[in-house]
């Protein structure tokens, strides 16, 4: 009977289903050339940008998440 071995490092069963960084309000300010991490805060803040959850007393961004949140903006904005 074959045996399967189980993976010994948790984070290799956590793998599959998490990206290997969350992105950071730093790292959307790069991606969308934004004014400030403040800009980003207040769309947290107003619930229109990508969803974030924190990590302690920091701010963290699936992704996938943010990839999904902007295509749903350039649709809106293509279907204008």
């Amino acid at each position: 009977m074959p045996t399967t071995e189980e993976p010994t490092d948790p984070r290799d069963l956590l793998r599959g289903g998490l990206p290997d960084r969350y992105l950071t309000p730093e790292d959307l300010v790069t991606m969308f050339s934004l004014p400030s991490v403040e800009t980003v805060y207040q769309w947290r803040r107003k619930r229109i940008g990508p969803t974030g959850f924190r990590v302690g007393r920091y701010l963290r961004f699936n992704p996938t998440a943010v990839r999904a949140w902007e295509a749903e903006r350039t649709a809106l904005d293509d279907a204008a």
